[in-house]
């Protein structure tokens, strides 16, 4: 039996905080995510249960602690939340309507950092290998000063950043 939450309005930030505070609640939130669809709480409850475990094969004790917790705490509060949809008949759960608000908080700003990362590691491997160049005599490249060069690069790099942090 699938249960619905009526539940419109979004998340407040403390909400997202509070349901990414606690590791098996992100846990399953990251698990959901990497499998884009509908999965099993007994496969999520394994996943878990193995990262918390320190010996292979997981002990079956370790495994029954965490398919009990996700089933009394966290499934529900997450589906209370609208993160999932948790159909309790067939022991699946979905992403919900306010799933992907959670899921920026795990990933989104991972990717964006990533991204600002490579500008600025292309701008200054630019800058080097137009320095380089420069040295080298290489045409047309030669008449540019290399300091120059370099406060460009790094001019670029600087704006760039003036430009994630204001923005």
């Amino acid at each position: 039996m699938s249960v619905q939450t009526n539940r419109t309005e979004s998340l407040a930030e403390s909400e997202v905080f509070h349901i990414l505070g606690n590791d098996r609640r992100r846990a399953i939130v990251q698990l959901l995510a990497d499998e884009a669809g509908q999965v099993d709480v007994s496969d999520i409850a394994s996943e878990i249960a193995a990262t918390e475990s320190d010996t292979t094969p997981v002990p079956n004790n370790l495994y029954k602690s965490v398919y009990v917790s996700l089933q009394q705490t966290h499934l529900p509060q997450l589906q209370e939340d609208a993160v999932i949809e948790y159909d309790s008949d067939a022991k699946t759960i979905q992403p919900g309507p306010h799933f992907v608000d959670v899921l920026q908080y795990i990933d989104g700003h991972q990717g964006q950092q990533s991204s600002v990362l490579k500008l600025h590691l292309a701008l200054c491997v630019l800058g080097l290998a137009v320095i380089a160049l420069t040295g080298l005599g290489v045409p047309l490249l030669s008449d540019i000063d290399p300091v120059l060069s370099s406060v460009l690069v790094l001019l670029a790099v600087a704006a760039s950043s003036l430009y994630r942090l204001l923005g």
